[in-house]
């Protein structure tokens, strides 16, 4: 069982010719809503790759939240984890270029109220706890120390990365996984060499998995002793929102049913490779049988 702390927004998108620079107003055709945040989206992305999941979030007493918890709804993913406020559900603003390139604002609303404690009926040995960086960092700290209690181990996707100290959360972290900027801001917080490879050397362990993701150049990973570095496969992009979603939920998938490092790592490339061919964050999510297809011709 996959147990998802985090957030749940409504996406509400724009696409604009180009993306506007400070002070610049850029104007689109009409735009989109789609239910997003990161937690939601990995979530779905890892129910859809084929795993049972449980969501644990909040969403607000308003028109959003229904639309928000739609697709989860939809595909199965256990919501009594999830609690309604007072107040507003998170929400997204973002802009997509006719490079499939994004700017987002994201409004918290809800997701800034989660409590670790919702967790505490939800973990068990042999779980996994995915985290992300749109929830308060303290009750993420409390949510990491409680699967540390009960046996669950951490998937920790530092998205954008908190302010606070972070070392001793990816200590305790069973897998980390990053893009190149928020390697860069880890490696600086931790006095390491933000290069990617030289930050899966630094950082990887007989019980971490590391990755960072390079965009259209693939993933360099580790485990213990092991190195691994794939290409992405070539796609037709259409939209880049979502796509370190659906890798992190396919790889989160992957390893919660106990396939080797490099198949999960795998599966977790074609996964974000296919979500960048559809528009929105939760309608890119691939099936499991897309994603084992297009997985088996990485090379």
């Amino acid at each position: 069982m996959i147990t998802v702390f985090g957030s749940i927004n409504l996406d509400l998108v724009v696409a604009v010719p180009r993306l506007p620079t400070a002070g610049e107003t850029v104007t689109g055709p009409d735009h989109q809503s789609f239910a997003g945040g990161k937690g939601a989206n990995q979530a779905l992305s890892a129910c859809r790759a084929g795993s049972d999941v449980r969501m644990v979030g909040a969403v607000g007493k308003d028109a959003f939240a229904d639309l928000a918890l739609a697709n989860m709804k939809s595909e199965g993913v256990d919501l009594s984890g999830v609690r309604s406020l007072d107040g507003a559900t998170g929400l997204a603003f973002i802009g997509i270029d006719r490079q499939g390139e994004n700017q987002i604002i994201v409004a918290s609303g809800a997701n800034a109220r989660v409590e670790a404690d919702w967790l505490s009926p939800s973990l068990s040995q042999g779980d996994m706890l995915m985290l992300q960086g749109e929830t308060p960092f303290g009750e993420a700290e409390k949510a990491i120390a409680m699967a540390g209690k009960s046996g669950a181990k951490v998937f920790w996707n530092p998205a954008p990365v908190p302010m606070e100290d972070i070392k001793a959360l990816i200590e305790t972290t069973a897998t980390l996984v990053v893009n190149e900027t928020e390697a860069a801001e880890v490696a600086e917080r931790l006095g390491i060499a933000p290069e990617p490879q030289q930050f899966v050397e630094a950082l990887a362990a007989p019980e971490r998995t590391v990755v960072v993701t390079l965009g259209g150049d693939g993933v360099v990973a580790g485990k213990g002793e092991t190195r691994l570095r794939l290409p992405s496969p070539a796609i037709k992009v259409v939209d880049t929102t979502g796509a370190g979603d659906a890798f992190c939920g396919a790889l989160a998938c992957a390893l919660d049913q106990g396939r080797p490092f490099e198949r999960a790592i795998r599966e977790g490339v074609a996964a974000g490779a296919l979500a960048c061919t559809v528009t929105g964050a939760q309608s890119s999510a691939p099936a499991k049988d897309d994603i084992a297809r297009l997985a088996d011709q990485i090379v």
